[in-house]
């Protein structure tokens, strides 16, 4: 077995503080019918990610639109990769509906990246930001959005619809894009932040990095500097885990500790609030986090 085979397939095992219980009960069978009802997608489901049982147990999900299949290759991600089908038009207003019928006063949707798309997709979050609001007039809505190709004008479709978040995820450090992310760009992704400060106070900006990847702490400190200089307010942090055995290996599994310690230094940079810790998603306590975010604003 050649030596690069060797590193791709070694395996760092998972530490005691990465076991968690399975909740269940009535309300995670409710949601899952709603959403299979609806003839919706998730990032909980199609991300394989680690809280999905607690999200749906707590009576929420984040959505995922325009498909199931992305247009990239991300070697981090578990949603698959392949041709995709034109968007629904009917999707945003089923999605505002299963927000109405799920109760929530704050939901997040996501999406698949779509490079095929002239905007990227940005109508498509704009329609179904608006659908929302008519829907459910008091339900705020972040948006998790990709680069859509550092497409300004697509970026700004999305802006004028007014969500309460727009997040964006950085996800690692600069010098490993190109293993991690092929396809996208750091600088782009900080502009594209930095826009969206720029254009409206209103509009709350987060995103997120994976620890675990082989990053040092000198260029995690470097990415934090950079998304606050880039006019960030939230962000995530969690571990990286290894979603299928064809995805980039773990280098390390970062300790509960050291992610009390990365929320303590973000903090000291300025950031609103920070959400750090192994089982921390982009979506994760996604509510808790603004309402944080807009006291700290008032204060």
């Amino acid at each position: 077995m050649s030596e690069t085979r060797k590193q791709e397939n070694k395996r760092v095992p998972k530490p005691p503080w990465l076991k968690t219980r399975l909740p269940h009960g009535a309300e995670h069978e409710r949601v899952r019918r709603i959403i299979n009802a609806s003839r919706l997608h998730t990032v909980c489901e199609e991300a394989k990610c680690p809280n999905i049982w607690e999200c749906f147990a707590a009576g929420t999900a984040t959505f995922l639109i325009m498909g199931r299949h992305c247009t990239r290759n991300c070697r981090f991600c578990a949603i698959a990769t392949g041709p995709s089908t034109l968007p629904d038009p009917e999707e945003p207003s089923r999605l505002a509906q299963a927000v109405s019928a799920m109760g929530l006063s704050y939901v997040v949707v996501t999406s698949v990246t779509r490079d095929d798309l002239t905007d990227g997709g940005a109508s498509c979050f704009a329609s179904t930001i608006r659908h929302i609001h008519r829907e459910c007039p008091q339900t705020l809505v972040e948006v998790l959005i990709p680069d859509f190709q550092g497409d300004s004008d697509a970026l700004h479709i999305v802006i004028a619809a007014r969500p309460a978040v727009i997040n964006h995820n950085i996800e690692t450090v600069s010098r490993l894009y190109p293993s991690v992310r092929p396809g996208a760009g750091y600088e782009r992704s900080l502009r594209l932040i930095d826009a969206v400060s720029q254009s409206n106070s209103d509009i709350r900006t987060k995103s997120g990095l994976m620890l675990g990847l082989g990053e040092t702490r000198d260029e995690i400190e470097k990415t934090l500097d950079d998304l606050r200089s880039a006019g960030c307010d939230i962000l995530t942090l969690g571990q990286y885990l290894q979603p299928t055995p064809r995805h980039i290996p773990v280098e390390r599994y970062v300790t509960p500790e050291e992610f009390d310690a990365w929320r303590d230094e973000a903090l000291a940079r300025g950031f609103a609030d920070v959400a750090s810790g192994p089982f921390v998603r982009s979506s994760y306590n996604a509510h808790s986090l603004y309402t944080r975010t807009c006291k700290a604003k008032t204060v």
